[in-house]
């Protein structure tokens, strides 16, 4: 059972990669959701205004640009602080081990011995995996980070921007791909099927019941796109 408890930082760090793979799916799921939202909101309340479909299109087009533009700008500067934290807390913990090794030592012994390592066995754990691998060990126990998978900004604003995209271009391609006269309609079942679905694969990834998730999202979305087409009407009708 203690030999059990000892290897559970091994089995913690392959834990918190698969949470860490599930939280970046569900942040790509929620993205995607975001452009559905944003663009059809915003194409609703040019529709609203009696605006013909080159200016429709036009604004659906923008709206994603704009959009998944503005995400990746967010994600970047939120991630690179992120990353500037754990970068600095890495080098803390390495000029920590390299001052006094027998103190981290002890703490990460201590740490062992809370998760039910018999003590002498908690230091003799601690001193093998030290011997192995001294910063990654007292990383991933004391901080809770992983100085393998850092996370890198780039691809933080990357994933969001193609997410976004990629549900933005749900009612831009359903008005595109039907009739004229029923263009805008067409677009609102699009997205309301999309909305569904996003909120279908959510509540899998966060193993949450389906149908609050599902609710939410058409909701949402729904009161989103109401409002900007009745500020769409009052505005067409007084500017």
């Amino acid at each position: 059972m203690a030999d059990a408890r000892a290897a559970s930082p091994v089995i913690e760090t392959a834990s918190g990669r698969i949470l860490s793979t599930l939280n970046w799916l569900r942040a790509g799921v929620l993205g995607a959701n975001d452009g559905i939202v944003s663009t059809a909101a915003i194409i609703f309340g040019v529709a609203g205004a009696s605006a013909n479909h080159a200016t429709i299109m036009l604004a659906g087009i923008a709206a994603i640009a704009a959009g998944a533009l503005s995400m990746a700008a967010g994600e970047y500067v939120s991630v690179s602080t992120q990353r500037d934290i754990e970068k600095a807390e890495l080098a803390r913990e390495k000029r920590d081990l390299e001052e006094d090794p027998e103190r981290e030592l002890n703490v990460l012994a201590r740490l062992f011995e809370q998760r039910g390592v018999e003590r002498a066995l908690a230091k003799d754990v601690a001193r093998q995996m030290t011997a192995k691998d001294a910063l990654s060990v007292h990383a991933r126990a004391e901080l809770g980070i992983d100085p393998d998978a850092v996370t890198n900004p780039w691809a933080a604003a990357s994933a969001s921007f193609v997410a976004f995209t990629i549900g933005g271009l749900v009612p831009i391609l359903a008005m595109l791909l039907s009739p004229q006269p029923i263009e805008i309609w067409v677009a609102g079942v699009a997205v309301v099927l999309a909305m569904a679905m996003t909120g279908v694969i959510s509540a899998r990834l966060g193993h949450f019941p389906v149908v609050p998730s599902v609710i939410r999202n058409v909701g949402g979305g729904l009161l989103a796109m109401a409002v900007t087409y009745g500020v769409g009407k009052f505005a067409g009708t007084q500017l």
